[in-house]
């Protein structure tokens, strides 16, 4: 028979794994809170990363044609370096106060953008700007778990076609999730459990990446950037409330 923890946790992959065929992100922001509720905080975490990475392998590997190298590797040297320095944070930042200003930051300018009709795009800066946002979104990601935020929203800000926004912040969500993982395993943090509850959460995991990916296929560019931006939204009252 199967437990009720166990059609929660599928319950929760699949939704998650939607969003995330759908947009790219947003994994972890919707599977968290069942995941936190059905397991303990560890073995919660790393199921969070493992299934995020799984989704998102998915999803790029389906979009790979999209992946503009010129344009993801700023990100990436900037993610790697930032990571440390985010670690290096830890216990010395009001980890509550940087969600509440984050937090409320994506909700001031995704309410804003989704008010315009004509939204701006920035077109300088160049690979520096992108290497910097790269920098902030590793500094984050080691600090909070809040790599992908900004990366999603400058990509969107840049204007690029959905295709080519999802193959910069898409990678380097995964790039961060992976290095995130990693040190959880060196750590002692993965367990058999995780791996039993990972094995129960796959097949729904699977299943609402290629339905989200279906459904990302019908949407255009103004529809995705929608999309992305209700997407933050949410992102951001979350981080306010939790």
């Amino acid at each position: 028979m199967i437990a009720t923890a166990d059609l929660y946790l599928a319950g929760a992959s699949f939704v998650a794994a939607f969003a995330s065929g759908l947009a790219g992100f947003a994994f972890a922001l919707i599977a968290s809170g069942v995941y936190l509720h059905v397991l303990e905080p560890t073995a919660a975490v790393a199921l969070v990363l493992a299934g995020s990475i799984a989704t998102q392998s998915v999803t790029i590997f389906r979009l790979r044609e999209g992946i503009v190298w010129r344009r993801f590797w700023p990100f990436l040297a900037g993610g790697i370096v930032g990571v440390p320095i985010g670690v290096a944070l830890l216990g010395k930042l009001d980890g509550a106060a940087v969600r509440l200003i984050v937090g409320g930051f994506l909700v001031a300018y995704s309410t804003a953008m989704l008010a315009l009709r004509q939204p701006p795009q920035v077109a300088g800066g160049g690979q520096a700007a992108d290497g910097a946002v790269g920098l902030i979104g590793g500094v984050m990601g080691g600090f909070a778990g809040l790599s992908g935020a900004l990366p999603t929203l400058w990509c969107n800000l840049r204007g690029w076609p959905k295709d080519e926004q999802r193959g910069v912040y898409q990678p380097f969500i995964v790039a961060m999730q992976g290095f995130g993982l990693a040190t959880l395993a060196v750590a002692g943090g993965v367990s058999r459990q995780t791996w039993i509850a990972f094995a129960v959460c796959l097949p729904a995991l699977l299943l609402g990446a290629f339905a989200g990916l279906k459904l990302y296929a019908r949407v255009d560019d103004r529809g995705f950037r929608r999309i992305v931006l209700g997407l933050l939204l949410v992102s951001g009252l979350a981080l306010l409330v939790g």
